[in-house]
């Protein structure tokens, strides 16, 4: 009877144990920093809530890996020094994965292919860059769509108009001030869908370089950097990653490479 007592009193620390580890695990918090300045991915509300892609994504990589996030707005000026210096734990704010960067932090499994494109008119008869050389062209100036279409049809080229920023690039093309723009692709998407009362298309080219973005934890970090391609891996495998895209963007939803 004693030992039936001992037997049955171990089984009930065993499970408390359990249960309690349990709970730890899902009460781990890590503090995110993102930027609040790059719509869609992550920007503030009036009330200085930070919405986005990127934040709807970090959500819901934490809800499918069981752990807690705070989220804090981090200008992108020294945003990859807050992992270094114990500030943040995840950094999530369209950062383009690079050898470079790679060499500073970790990052996760790619979650967005990030690459340049060109949005037009939907009746414009733009197959690819070339077609951009009888055009005129708007990029912002010094950026990646700048550098490409420079190539492509001369640096010194006057068809080409160079702007400050992409929303006021996109505005031009609104008013028809220039014929064609090129861009970051998340960005042209979301101004499609922004504005569903212009026939907007967006064109792709083999000129332009595919890259991704990724989330990015303090070098060395593998437990929280596992813990996050777990979680991105289940939001794919279970279409809520499909669903966030479709929502911030439009229904050609990438095939990322979680390998």
């Amino acid at each position: 009877m004693l030992l039936k007592k001992l037997v049955l009193l171990a089984g009930s620390v065993l499970a408390l144990s359990l249960t309690a580890v349990s709970v730890q695990a899902a009460d781990q918090t890590y503090v995110v920093g993102a930027g609040g300045t790059y719509r869609p991915f992550e920007f503030e509300t009036p009330k200085k809530e930070l919405v986005g892609f990127d934040i709807d994504i970090i959500k819901a990589i934490a809800k499918a890996s069981g752990f807690q996030i705070k989220l804090v707005s981090t200008p992108w000026e020294g945003i990859f020094a807050t992992l270094g210096q114990g500030d943040r734990d995840i950094i999530i704010s369209g950062i383009t994965i690079t050898e470079k960067r790679a060499q500073m932090v970790d990052f996760s499994l790619p979650y967005f292919p990030a690459e340049q494109v060109i949005i037009t008119g939907s009746g414009a008869k733009v197959a690819g860059l070339a077609d951009l050389k009888k055009l005129q062209v708007g990029v912002v100036n010094s950026s990646t769509g700048d550098i490409v279409v420079s190539e492509e049809i001369g640096k010194a080229n006057t068809a080409i108009h160079r702007f400050d920023n992409t929303p006021l690039m996109l505005e031009e093309l609104y008013r028809g001030g220039v014929d064609a723009a090129v861009g970051d692709v998340g960005v042209i998407k979301f101004y499609i869908k922004s504005h569903p009362e212009k026939q907007f298309k967006v064109v792709s080219d083999a000129k332009f370089t595919r890259q991704y973005f990724g989330i990015a934890v303090k070098k060395g970090n593998k437990e929280l950097q596992d813990k996050i391609n777990a979680g991105l891996k289940k939001i794919v495998a279970d279409g809520t990653y499909a669903k966030i895209y479709k929502e911030w963007f439009d229904a050609n939803v990438p095939t990322l490479p979680l390998q």
